[in-house]
């Protein structure tokens, strides 16, 4: 019995076409981003969030005060380790949380300065948040490419699957 390998270039559907003699199973394909993350449009605490066409969040606004602004929470889906990485805007932060199935925070946050971590056990759903850091925030008008993936190393930033979801304060 032979194995078959396969990888996938980019995000997208496809079908896989198998023969052996007489026998033809066609088999769904599905290529999914390495970044984990969900997003979308959100608006609170001073920022408005956008989805630029490629995928990075478009942030303006004045928050209004040090640690306010705009958050996502969505299914966790991977368990093990991950590394979180990306680009900010200055006075600008953001972090990720896993939440147990009560929305109780597990573990330490994960910022850029512990961007490799394990996702806790009981881990159903992650919080992703953007906050100022500025003592007296300023305006901000800016993109952020923000990226979860599995492992410990950083690629190239890529856009989520999901960038269609809801965030608020």
């Amino acid at each position: 019995m032979g194995a078959l390998s396969i990888t996938g270039i980019k995000p997208g559907s496809t079908s896989l076409k198998l023969t052996a003699g007489k026998i033809t199973k066609t088999v769904p394909i599905t290529v999914l981003s390495r970044n984990l993350l969900s997003y979308g449009p959100a608006e609170g605490s001073g920022l408005t969030a956008t989805v630029n066409s490629n995928g990075s969040l478009h942030v303006t606004g004045t928050a209004t005060g040090q640690w306010r602004g705009l958050s996502w929470t969505f299914p966790c889906p991977v368990q093990g380790t991950v590394k979180l990485s990306g680009t900010s805007i200055a006075g600008l932060s953001f972090n990720i949380k896993c939440l147990d199935a009560k929305g109780q925070q597990l573990g330490d946050q994960m910022n850029l300065g512990n961007s490799v971590m394990a996702i806790p056990a009981d881990t159903v759903s992650l919080f992703l948040n953007v906050i100022s850091t500025e003592a007296t925030p300023t305006a901000k008008d800016g993109d952020l490419r923000v990226q979860l993936e599995s492992g410990d190393t950083a690629h190239e930033w890529m856009k989520p699957d999901v960038t269609s979801l809801k965030g608020g304060l």
